[in-house]
């Protein structure tokens, strides 16, 4: 059996390239391919897997080309140069390697916080210049004083465990984040608006996504208290740069350090030159040690699927053999919607997650299937989970995952049902397969209904009382809003009701508002569903 082929396109560590030789896996080592597109595209289609960092881009022209190409690995978190639409077409499994850089980019953290807390740059700037102002730079200790994290995950409980360590008080805000594991890691878990009105050092660790975008805004920074500083090893996008400047002008902010910016590479932006902000490049994974971590973490786990099909922190696929995918393929398409539907009404942190195979679903590889709902439920909040990553990232923020596997007890050959307990309610779904392959709701809160899973969609829980559905969609009708699909269920006559209607296109904002303000109206929502990745 000939050996499968790896090509190396950028610059990745020596010790990784000696752990494909060990495996046995031929490999070409070109460190410097990765910014020639017309001679990667060339060459590519030698290959079965391509290794990779941030310069080469896997776009949908090269990979045309690689006709061998069974997987790409990037070593690091960030999978922006893949076109995974592509990828994913072919056939090719695209592995990150996420927890590579944590300590790194929590330690960067830690070190700004330490830099803003005693003007470290501007002080030793202003030295080195001949001055000798020992009066100007007074700083602040932080022993004592209280660190707000805005995402407790895998960086943010680190950064968090340092802080302790340098004893601080530190309270976290993460809706995934268990009071039980908060307790665990030594963290208090509070709301935002409590962190915002307490801490004294702000540090962001949390994806940048629809709901968590300019989450630090000027109305968040009002409610800070004054001489907050606040520090961002996280992303670009998280906080309102310009509301920042503006707040670090009026001193309200005392200090702010950004190693991440809306744009980049930062070749200039409204934060710099202020004399109270430190700048860094994205410097937060930037360590020999974290480096040398990703590059033997994707040199490993590409190994393992090309001589053994082990898929681990796969971003489009999920684990599963050839001779389970036609089977498995649909339901894996239910349950990831089934959760992203639970995600997208989700708003407080979940503390249990339940997950039942009722039927023939039941004698299915229902790990790949649990992966799949929580990898749809957690991605309306953390952005980049995907369906491998998604147990662990579940794991981490202490929620509960239970899976129940028993015979058919309904009128459904399978059925699967999400339920999810949060801090103040429980919530569950329950969907199914038709013969013709397609996703269907079955139930939504004990509500029956039979409803497939449009791209965009309006979720309403209404009062079962006449003239609600004419007003609604009337509504819709007035707006231009056109409706693609409408479904209704109640569990009793004037009881609870719920409506859920496919559209064309994407919900208008006033709309929702309207909708929402109809008198018996308990909650509307805005929901939206992806093709399924597999």
């Amino acid at each position: 059996m000939t050996a499968p082929k790896v090509l190396i396109s950028d610059a990745l560590s020596p010790a990784a390239v000696q752990i494909f030789r060990d495996r046995g896996i031929d490999v070409d080592f070109q460190p410097n391919l990765g910014k020639d597109k017309e001679k990667l595209a060339e060459i590519i289609g030698n290959y079965d897997g391509l290794a990779i960092r941030s310069a080469t881009k896997a776009t949908a022209k090269i990979l045309e080309k690689a006709t061998r190409l069974k997987v790409i690995g990037r070593a690091g978190i960030g999978v922006d140069n893949v076109e995974i639409p592509a990828a994913t077409a072919k056939g090719i499994i695209v592995m990150n390697t996420p927890f590579g850089n944590s300590i790194t980019t929590a330690e960067h953290a830690i070190t700004l916080m330490l830099s803003l807390a005693r003007e470290i740059p501007q002080a030793d700037a202003s030295t080195q210049a001949g001055k000798w102002e020992k009066n100007r730079f007074m700083g602040v200790e932080i022993t004592g004083k209280t660190l707000g994290v805005i995402g407790c995950g895998n960086i943010g409980a680190i950064a968090a465990d340092r802080a302790l360590g340098l004893r601080m008080k530190v309270i976290a805000f993460d809706p995934f984040l268990s009071p039980e594991r908060a307790k665990d890691i030594g963290v208090e878990k509070v709301e935002l608006d409590d962190l915002l009105k307490r801490a004294d050092f702000i540090t962001l660790h949390t994806p940048l996504t629809e709901k968590t975008k300019n989450i630090i805004d000027a109305a968040a920074i009002a409610k800070m208290k004054p001489g907050v500083r606040i520090i961002n090893c996280a992303r670009g996008g998280l906080v309102d740069e310009q509301a920042l400047v503006d707040a670090l002008n009026s001193k309200h902010v005392a200090g702010a350090a950004f190693d991440v910016f809306v744009e980049e590479p930062a070749t200039k932006n409204v934060l710099f030159g202020h004399p109270n902000v430190i700048c860094t490049p994205h410097l937060g994974a930037s360590t020999t040690e974290a480096q040398e971590n990703v590059a033997l973490q994707v040199a490993e786990q590409m190994s393992d699927y090309l001589l053994s099909g082990a898929i681990s922190n796969a971003v489009n696929f999920p684990s599963i053999t050839a001779e389970e995918a036609p089977k498995l393929k649909p339901f894996i398409e239910l349950a990831e919607k089934l959760g992203s539907f639970a995600g997208q009404l989700t708003e407080t942190g979940i503390a249990k997650v339940q997950i039942t195979y009722e039927g023939a679903v039941a004698e299915m590889k229902i790990k790949a299937l649990t992966s799949a709902a929580l990898s749809g439920l957690l991605r309306p909040m953390l952005g980049d989970v995907n369906v491998v990553s998604a147990p662990a990232v579940a794991k981490e923020r202490g929620m509960v995952v239970d899976e129940v596997v028993r015979a058919a007890q309904s009128d459904y050959e399978s059925l699967i049902t999400v339920t999810v307990i949060t801090e103040r309610q429980e919530r569950s779904v329950s969907g199914t397969v038709y013969h013709d392959g397609k996703p269907r709701l079955v139930d939504i809160k004990g509500i029956r209904v039979d409803a497939e899973f449009g791209k965009s969609m309006i979720y309403v829980t209404n009062e079962d009382k006449p003239g609600f559905i004419g007003k609604f969609a009337s509504l819709l009708g007035d707006a231009k809003v056109n409706i693609a699909t409408f479904h209704l269920g109640r569990n009793e006559q004037g009881g609870d009701a719920i409506a859920l209607v496919e559209i064309d296109g994407v919900v208008p904002a006033d709309v929702l508002s309207k909708v929402q303000a109809l008198p018996q109206v308990k909650q509307a929502k805005a929901l939206t569903f992806r093709v399924s990745l597999t």
